[in-house]
């Protein structure tokens, strides 16, 4: 089998396609989450403790300066704290999610699995047909 074909066959099969479509939508739902902790949890933890915006604290390495040399502006260097705790909350609040979501799906699966199927419904196959002819000409040679 060729290199490509063996390619195309993976490509082509639906946990791939349901693997991307995965990807997608996370990639979604983490912008929607980042969202909800920015602009809605963030602020008023921030008012609480004192009207501090989160991704405004830092710690300085090292100010802003003039290059005397060049005449050119320098950024400071800063560690971003802040952003940093954020991130945080936001993972945090998308493994809680992924975790709601798994939970569910193995409470449907488990559901599924305990469904009993009636089995009068199938038709039998040809193994089970023979072996009931046999086991109904067995008890008619043991009836006579």
């Amino acid at each position: 089998m060729s290199v490509l074909k063996e390619f195309k066959d993976f490509a082509l099969k639906s946990s791939l396609i349901d693997f991307a479509i995965g990807i997608i939508i996370g990639a979604a739902f983490g912008k929607i989450v980042a969202s909800l902790v920015a602009d809605i949890l963030m602020p008023p933890i921030g008012l609480l403790i004192g009207g501090v915006n989160y991704t405004e604290i830092v710690i300085p390495l090292r100010n802003a300066h003039i290059d005397p040399l060049t005449g050119n502006a320098v950024a400071a260097v800063t560690i971003k704290i802040g952003s940093f705790l954020q991130t945080l909350f936001d993972s945090f609040i998308i493994a809680f999610s992924i975790f709601l979501i798994l939970k569910a799906m193995v409470k449907i699966s488990k559901r599924k699995d305990l469904a009993i199927t009636p089995t009068e419904n199938k038709p039998p196959t040809k193994e089970e047909a023979l072996l009931t002819e046999i086991r109904d000409l067995l008890k008619q040679k043991q009836n006579k």
